[in-house]
């Protein structure tokens, strides 16, 4: 016989109450289950972000080093230009007919010159760069080299954690999925939004001795009697959580009977140590 799911319209309290917390108990499932791989996804996205960071400083200083050589390269093709034109000029030197000529010939031979030397002092200077440049490329490959290591431990440790987790992780969404459509959207809306600023992560709390089961804050008898009808939805007023009735949330609780006798206990011994000193 098929049995007929009740529309979330047609829930009591009592069952939209016993629903939300199932969901509860479903989502911190999920939880733990999440906790169990602790900072590792935190710390591979950290190590994925460095490496990435790593890599890009790697490719600035590759294309440092490729431009100063560039450089170097031009400044010998201007070198060699410079050196000809001196090695022209001084034949000229040969043939010429007058002091103006002899003094236009010797300051193009000096302005040569200086320009062979102020080239191979930016060849120089470019050689001292490419060669910092290359300390800092293997420095940055050494730490990629370590940090691409670390990685693949983290990711290894990550992936075992998952592959025990996985399967009965999913059967937990589908299961919180599936309670999901059976709650009222607003009502899921505010869980949901308590849930997310709650730092344990409980949207639905039951009473424990006569206290919020979130923040611990006292509960009016009213209240609580409120609660425990469960007529109506209740929230804490002091951090805004569903409270729910423990015996409704199938939670077993110290019967008030054992608070009485722990007390009359007590009573007894400090009577017979009274009677005790009495007696002394």
């Amino acid at each position: 016989m098929n049995v007929v799911k009740k529309d979330f319209t047609d829930l009591t309290v009592e069952e939209k109450l016993k629903t939300l917390y199932l969901l509860q108990t479903t989502l911190s499932a999920i939880d733990e289950k999440r906790a169990l791989r602790g900072e590792l996804p935190l710390e591979v996205q950290d190590l994925e972000d460095e490496i990435a960071g790593l890599n890009t400083r790697i490719e600035k200083i590759q294309t440092e080093i490729s431009d100063f050589q560039t450089a170097i390269k031009m400044k010998r093709g201007e070198i060699i230009e410079a050196q000809a034109s001196v090695d022209r000029y001084q034949k000229q030197l040969n043939d010429v007919k007058n002091n103006r000529e002899f003094d236009t010939l010797t300051k193009e031979i000096e302005y040569q010159t200086l320009e062979i030397e102020l080239c191979n002092k930016k060849i120089r200077e470019a050689q001292i760069k490419i060669e910092e440049k290359s300390h800092d490329l293997e420095h940055a490959e050494e730490i990629i080299q370590d940090r691409q290591m670390a990685l693949a431990e983290k990711k290894n440790e990550l992936d075992e954690i998952l592959q025990e987790t996985r399967e009965e992780e999913e059967k937990l969404k589908i299961r919180a999925r599936e309670l999901e459509t059976r709650i009222d959207p607003r009502l899921l809306s505010s869980f949901k939004r308590i849930r997310k600023s709650a730092r344990n992560g409980l949207g639905i709390v039951y009473v424990q001795r006569d206290a919020c089961g979130g923040c611990f804050n006292k509960i009016p008898p009213q209240r609580q009697l409120d609660i425990k009808i469960h007529k109506k939805i209740i929230v804490c007023e002091y951090c805004g959580r569903i409270m729910i009735d423990p015996e409704l949330a199938g939670v077993r609780t110290d019967a008030p009977v054992a608070t009485e006798e722990k007390g009359k206990r007590k009573r007894a011994i400090r009577k017979t140590k009274k009677e005790e000193d009495t007696e002394a």
